[in-house]
């Protein structure tokens, strides 16, 4: 091992510390050299990045995807809800209604009945709902933004859309917020919306969600079948119903209408008319007071096994034609009844069939098997319009064409 003298280890330390000095000073020359370059680089070509967004690095496309923020602190998303809601939310009411209970001594009595919300159309004071809000309402009340309440009257309803029409006289310097109807038939599935509605009694609360599914047909508790329906995630508890699904430019594209929860309370499933639909039929109610149906004027049969076993027939399903009225759509179309009477039934809910008749089995393209289907497929059809309709006829099967007559 070699000794060194307390001397000669001071002088090898200042040597380095010498060297070490130099080389930092070295390094730091050169990186302000390309640090300049580059500065002058960025002030000649600024454009490439703010016009063209070009990613040439994995920190500029950071940049450029992130959700920024504006001046008041808001996201793009939150600014694009808060504009939604402070559009819309005046034009959305609340429903409450009276209906009329009985008491302990068998007398009637007004008691509370159901709530929901509603949409304002139009500034004469229209308002549009769902039908089951007003179920059995001897008195409807419609609450304002502002809380003020007025009286409402029933223009008309659709129960086989779960459609209805209100209207309020709102005073005369009065200008009310409406909510535009938007197209419900470009929506696609992921597509954002909004909804705004009175959960529980909280007036004008908004939720957000998507479009989960398009094209749903639901059965409601009429035991009819709402065709084309949205379903969404948005959250939609009880006084929702009847309450707009808007589109991120505060159009309405559907109106919240039920749920399907094991609980009573939104699970992320909800359903609303598409507002084609209510387009259709609001214009119908405001016109004539009800939606003006094309039917076969024909007195029509469920078949079941019990009929098709004691009529002999070689199908269970379809709608049996029990009476063909003379000189009617249907007998001129070709229609065929029965002529052999037998009692279907028992106690006071029997009635008279005839047997022997043709079996409706098809309308157009839809395929019947029962009354549900029946009137679904006869939905947004008019009185006057030509059908073909698909019968069989013992073991033949026909096509008519029919023009259809008014449902009563």
């Amino acid at each position: 091992m070699r000794l060194y003298s307390k001397n000669q280890v001071i002088g090898i330390v200042l040597v380095a510390a010498a060297l070490a000095s130099g080389f930092t000073l070295l390094i730091s020359s050169r990186d302000s050299d390309t640090a300049a370059v580059n500065s002058e680089a960025s002030l000649e070509t600024p454009e490439l990045v703010l016009q063209t967004g070009t990613m040439y690095g994995n920190d500029e496309f950071a940049l450029s995807t992130l959700d920024v923020a504006s001046s008041d602190g808001y996201t793009q998303d939150e600014q694009q809800n808060i504009s939604v809601y402070e559009r819309a939310n005046e034009a959305v009411v609340n429903i409450t209604t009276e209906t009329v209970g009985i008491n302990w001594f068998l007398e009637p009595v007004p008691q509370e009945g159901g709530s929901g919300s509603g949409s304002i159309i139009d500034t004469r004071g229209y308002v549009v709902t769902n039908t089951h809000v007003i179920a059995n309402a001897v008195k409807i009340f419609i609450s304002l933004s502002d809380g003020s309440q007025f009286e409402g009257t029933v223009v008309g309803t659709d129960k086989e859309n779960d459609i209805a029409v209100l209207k309020f006289d709102p005073p005369k310097n009065r200008d009310l917020s409406t909510i535009p109807f938007g197209n419900s038939s470009n929506l696609k599935v992921g597509q954002k919306v909004l909804a705004i509605g009175n959960p529980f009694g909280f007036e004008r609360t908004l939720t957000t969600g998507i479009v989960s599914a398009l094209g749903r047909p639901i059965k409601t508790a009429s035991n009819t079948i709402i065709k084309d329906m949205i379903q969404t995630d948005t959250a939609i508890n009880p006084g929702n119903s009847g309450g707009p699904l808007l589109d991120t430019q505060g159009r309405m594209i559907g109106i919240n209408t039920m749920i399907y929860s094991t609980s009573g309370s939104s699970a992320g499933i909800g359903f609303s008319i598409p507002v084609n639909t209510a387009k259709r039929v609001v214009s119908e109610l405001i016109q004539f007071g009800k939606v003006r149906r094309g039917s076969i004027d024909a007195e029509l049969v469920q078949l079941n096994s019990s009929i098709a076993n004691y009529a002999r027939l070689s199908t269970n399903n379809g709608l049996l034609v029990s009476r063909v009225g003379a000189g009617s759509n249907a007998e001129k179309a070709g229609l065929k009844g029965g002529t052999e009477a037998v009692r279907y039934g028992a106690g006071r809910s029997s009635s008279i069939i005839y047997l022997g008749g043709d079996v409706i089995t098809g309308i157009g393209k839809d395929k019947i098997d029962t009354l549900t289907d029946y009137y679904s497929a006869l939905e947004s059809r008019k009185p006057g319009e030509t059908v073909e309709v698909t019968v069989l006829r013992g073991r033949n099967q026909l096509t008519l064409k029919m023009v259809l007559a008014e449902r009563q």
